[in-house]
């Protein structure tokens, strides 16, 4: 049955007010430039992507062979053997990171889980829906993990067995937890590598860090257990998604037989979307790795620009080594609301993705910054 003519203006009133919007975004990581015109016909299925990719299952209409090479990539970019890993195309970064909490509790069912104070708000939820105990983690000032808090919270508890959540880019100040320093404060408390798991929520960084000369360690080779990124930042999707990749031993220990669809089943939400590992593959096939370096190079170019023009201001900012999130004090109302920024406390940023072409859009909201600041000072 057509819809009515005003059910479709609406629609049509919807679509413009989108190609309006497309790219307001400056206060939140979403890439808005991608382009899945070529997935469009895919629309009319229902694909649903059951269990696991790597085996048959009896739903036909899947992607699990895009969804396998989607994750042999993103094996690649992560450091580790793709036959030892395994993860799947997430619903998005909370599930992701939840999969990685999982994991870490079903390998230690005792342990505690231990995150910092600048950690996503989704982590105090993932605490209560899997009843894990659990530990908050003093910040820096910067956004990091305060490595001496986390020191004395293990030692003082006991824990032999501890989970830690480590942040590759926290979501206000784009901090870089240092997995190398939590693990020789760990190492130094008595407790061995085999004894403790970290997993790490890269949820925007996961795609920076992999095309940059100078990474900070993030990877399976530096130590980490568990890895979560977002499809709809870096990458840009018109579907929220995530990835995850964690190691194959680990997952094992949660896979369940599901008979009606003669197959296993390790993840969290049973059916998945089958048609987000359609633009994961395609964004994964139709950009090599040198155009990826060249989109977040400009987007660290756009980064520095808006630091040197808050500095011209004598205002105070903050953006750390190969992240795109510029964060400076919170302005006026007026001025937050107009630029759509994110704000927390007395702070607020800005996040460079790639679909800013040119710095106009950071030109008028910094102006806007300092004429709030004139007038406050008037």
């Amino acid at each position: 049955m057509p819809l009515s003519i005003a059910d479709q203006n609406k629609l049509d009133a919807f679509w413009s007010y989108c190609v309006k919007h497309q790219y307001f975004n400056i206060g939140y990581p979403e890439s808005a430039d991608f382009d899945y015109t070529m997935l469009e016909r895919f629309l009319r299925f229902s694909i649903n992507n059951c269990g696991d990719w790597a085996e048959y299952c009896n739903y036909l209409l899947n992607s699990f062979e895009f969804e396998k090479e989607v994750m042999e990539y993103f094996a690649g970019l992560f450091n580790i053997p793709f036959e030892d890993s395994w993860g799947y195309v997430t619903n998005g970064g909370t599930e992701s990171n939840m999969f990685g909490c999982y994991l870490g509790r079903e390998l230690f069912p005792e342990g505690t889980l231990y995150y910092s104070k600048d950690t996503h708000y989704s982590v105090a939820k993932i605490v209560k829906l899997l009843r894990i105990k659990s530990q908050l983690v003093e910040s820096q000032f910067c956004g990091e993990m305060d490595y001496d808090d986390l020191e004395r919270k293990i030692s003082a508890s006991g824990e032999r067995h501890p989970i830690i959540f480590a942040n590759i880019g926290t979501t206000v100040r784009g901090a870089i937890d240092d997995i190398a320093e939590i693990q020789r404060r760990i190492a130094g408390l008595g407790i061995a590598r085999k004894d403790y798991y970290l997993h790490a929520d890269a949820a925007l960084s996961g795609m920076i860090l992999p095309f940059v000369d100078e990474p900070q360690p993030f990877t399976f080779a530096d130590g980490i257990d568990s890895i979560g990124v977002s499809g709809h930042k870096m990458i840009g999707s018109p579907i929220p998604c995530g990835i995850v990749v964690a190691k194959k031993s680990n997952v094992d220990r949660i896979s369940v037989e599901i008979d009606y669809i003669s197959a296993h089943d390790k993840t969290i939400t049973g059916s998945r979307n089958g048609h987000t590992p359609l633009m994961m593959w395609a964004a994964m096939r139709s950009h090599t790795n040198a155009e990826w370096r060249r989109r977040i190079q400009h987007s660290l170019n756009m980064a520095r620009y808006a630091v040197d023009r808050f500095k011209a201001a004598g205002i105070d900012v903050l953006c750390h080594k190969n992240s795109i999130t510029v964060v400076f004090p919170k302005p006026a109302e007026w001025v937050w609301k107009k630029h759509c920024l994110a704000t927390s406390g007395d702070v607020a940023h800005l996040i460079t993705t790639a679909h800013h072409l040119d710095s106009s859009q950071i030109d008028a909201l910094i102006d806007d910054v300092i004429s709030d600041l004139n007038q406050r000072a008037a």
